[in-house]
């Protein structure tokens, strides 16, 4: 008779396991699809309300078609001076290159530097070239470079973005599979078994296939945008969080399946168990993520709800599929080991934690002195605070942003060596026709402007009749200064005051420079408007998990805290040991989004395992059990996060670089600083008031007498007799 409800019960996991293997295999080729979709055009990702963004949609009507500018440098062998047959090889060079196949219009005049020691020349390319942008490249150069005497360089958009496209090459292959190897191997730790950490990389997997064919879908539809960096952060987000749910779930498993002995009722007690913990910790993750939608940077907008797919997914698998597979292999996931019962830390603190393991040790440490731990950790925190203001984000420079060095990024060196700073990324200044004269004038006149000119009908500025199109025209000013110096943007906001105050011009400025300039500002516009909603959005989330408010509150500023913890260590690791000079402009608010979300993941994780205790033998035992019972899983899951997104550093780009590091070590210092030692101590210490003001119901009341740990204020913490110990 029992044997009928058991098969029963049975199918339904079988039934999940079919649904998700299914969906694995038929969505799992869309993680390798998904760059088919994504752009690494920098210009959609501009501040949707710059004067700049407005430059670049007006240019082009200025253009035909849409184009990327490469700009061939030849430098003379030796340091000598460039003659009139090495001028000449040049040009003819400069003209073979209209049969390579991409190249549009007519190529510039070869102009010389003031030191005559180099030459230029601007080819264009088709802006929709794609995979065939690389080979383009390839072709020009080997034509140019057969000039005798001189050595040739590619600078410019087109060459910057082959190189973007080169460093996102493994994306698909190398950064997926350095995570996934460095989880299995923390796992194959953690668990010491052959088969579950083999399930849980496999529930993974299964997460971010669905993710990644849904975001496809949007974006096939242009429903959403993606470039490289939001595929990459996708794809360690949901591994990092479907792994950490996945291990929530499992040690709350075995923990059931050591005190029920039956897989069936052990699988329902750890769901039930860990679900709101997770739902809780996805709903903060990814309602923090949907609050980039409100910025005005589209690559924010970008990650958003790209982020926010991939958390729900995660949440799917670690829900269905991970518990339909802990039904079938029951005692056999956890193979060779055997489920044992865990240690129950009643009397940890009387104990002094012996054979209690290490966190029972921890908890000891935090029963005894919370006062002193909780001090000694804020002013750790604080010291490391101190160095924040030095994390300055106003962008990575053009020969930092591909970490190790690029072809582009040697070209412009060489550019910038001979001509003005600004060659080959003029401001774009865009105005009136019959103004175009005053416009000109006015941005001559601009100190650390080097020259300008109008763009011409033959699409070279000066020299010819300006190209006019709806009675408005084009202006290319050459910068005296390196496009992405603060120099050059400084310039800018002159050149900026300059055509703004010619009357009837209707001038608006934008180019490379500009774009950089309006990013910063936007960058930190935004801080000011996501940041404080973030943590209205999780504060929220707290509030009806917990039924508290000091609660809340009280996790919310510590991980803040961490956070700025964080920069400050941020700031002197990326100066002082990466060689840094900036930190790109939406570095902040990224890390501030993952750290402070995730950092209340754990802190979500401790707590409502607290509360459960605290139910039933009140606070000071419910932080006791809560921090010996979670230590384990919680420091391995934050381990596992900050080992996945260190491995965007495969990549070889500052900004994730410097992602990569912040969230990896701001997770890591949460994890062991914060959630072990830092909130355990405050609740120790405050006591039951922490709950405010709510009250927890349990079996015994919050009375006694004092004993001797170290919270001191009688029902603030106190070791006591009664409910709390």
């Amino acid at each position: 008779m029992t044997s009928v409800p058991r098969l029963v019960r049975l199918l339904l996991p079988v039934a999940l396991i079919a649904v998700w293997l299914g969906a694995g295999g038929a969505f799992g080729p869309y993680a390798g699809k998904l760059s088919e979709v994504s752009t690494n055009d920098q210009s959609a990702f501009l501040p949707q309300s710059a004067e700049s963004t407005e430059v670049s949609e007006d240019q082009g009507a200025f253009s035909p078609e849409d184009t990327l500018p490469v700009v061939v440098v030849w430098e003379a062998d030796g340091g000598a001076r460039v003659g009139p047959a090495l001028r000449e090889a040049a040009a003819r060079a400069l003209a073979e290159t209209a049969g390579v196949p991409g190249v549009t219009g007519k190529a510039s005049p070869v102009l010389p530097s003031e030191d005559g020691r180099a030459l230029q020349g601007v080819i264009q390319l088709r802006g929709d070239l794609g995979e065939r942008l690389e080979p383009a490249l390839e072709d020009i150069r080997a034509i140019t470079g057969g000039v005798d005497g001189a050595s040739v360089h590619l600078a410019g958009p087109a060459a910057s973005q082959a190189d973007l496209s080169e460093a996102f090459a493994g994306i698909d292959g190398l950064l997926l599979g350095v995570a996934l190897g460095v989880v299995l191997l923390i796992l194959l730790l953690v668990y010491r078994s052959v088969l579950l950490p083999l399930v849980v990389i496999l529930s993974a997997v299964s997460a971010l296939a669905l993710a990644c064919a849904v975001v496809y879908a949007l974006a096939e539809r242009d429903v959403l945008r993606v470039d490289g960096q939001v595929q990459g952060i996708l794809f360690i987000l949901v591994i990092g969080a479907a792994t950490d749910y996945a291990l929530l779930v499992t040690a709350l498993f075995r923990e059931e399946l050591s005190a029920r002995g039956d897989r069936f009722p052990a699988v329902r007690a750890a769901l039930r168990r860990s679900a709101g913990a997770v739902f809780a910790s996805a709903a903060t993750v990814a309602l923090g993520l949907l609050a980039l939608l409100i910025s005005d940077l589209s690559n924010n907008r970008a990650l958003g709800p790209v982020g926010a797919i991939g958390i729900i997914c995660s949440v799917l698998a670690a829900l269905t599929f991970l518990p339909a597979v802990l039904v079938l292999l029951g005692r056999a996931a956890y193979w060779p080991a055997r489920p044992a019962p865990t240690v129950d830390p009643d009397d940890a603190g009387a104990s002094g934690g012996r054979g209690q393991g290490v966190w029972g040790r921890v908890a000891a440490l935090v029963d005894r002195s919370p006062r002193r731990v909780w001090a000694g950790t804020l002013l750790l925190l604080a010291a490391c605070a101190a160095f924040s203001p030095g994390l300055k984000a106003q962008g990575v420079p053009l020969n930092e942003i591909f970490v190790g060095g690029a072809p582009s990024v040697s070209a412009q060196r060489v550019l910038s060596e001979h001509f003005p700073g600004g060659s080959g990324n003029p401001a774009v200044i865009i105005a009136d026709a019959d103004r175009a004269g005053r416009v000109v004038e006015a941005a001559e006149r601009t100190d650390g402007v080097a020259s300008a000119a109008p763009v011409t009908r033959d699409g070279r500025p000066g020299g010819g009749e300006p190209l006019v199109v709806g009675g408005r025209v084009q202006i290319d000013a050459t910068l005296e200064d390196d496009a992405d110096s603060d120099a050059a943007k400084r310039t800018v906001q002159r050149l900026r005051d300059a055509v703004h105050a010619v009357p009837g011009a209707d001038a608006a400025v934008g180019g490379y420079t500009a774009q950089q300039y309006d990013t910063q500002q936007t960058a930190a516009h935004d801080r000011t408007l996501i940041v404080p909603v973030v943590l209205a959005i999780i504060l929220l989330v707290l509030v009806l998990l917990l039924r508290s408010l000091l609660m809340p509150l009280l996790l919310v500023a510590t991980v803040a805290l961490n956070f700025v913890a964080t920069l400050g260590v941020s700031a002197l690791v990326f100066t002082h040991l990466f060689g840094f000079t900036g930190t790109d402009a939406s570095v902040p608010l990224y890390g501030f989004v993952f750290l402070v979300a995730l950092g209340v993941d754990y802190n979500i994780f401790l707590m409502t395992r607290v509360r459960e205790e605290a139910l039933r033998r009140g606070t000071r035992f419910g932080v006791l059990k809560g921090l010996t019972a979670t230590g384990g899983v919680i420091t391995s899951a934050g381990v596992v996060l900050a080992a996945t997104f260190a491995a965007l550093v495969v990549i070889p780009l500052a900004f994730l670089v410097q992602i990569a590091f912040i969230v990896a070590f701001g997770v890591l210092l949460d994890t062991l600083v914060v959630r072990s030692l830092l909130v355990p101590a405050l609740v120790r210490d405050i006591g039951p008031r922490v709950w405010w003001p709510g009250a927890l119901r349990h079996r015994r009341d919050d009375t006694g007498v004092r004993g001797p740990g170290g919270g001191g204020h009688g029902d603030r913490g106190g070791l006591r007799t009664g409910a709390d110990g």
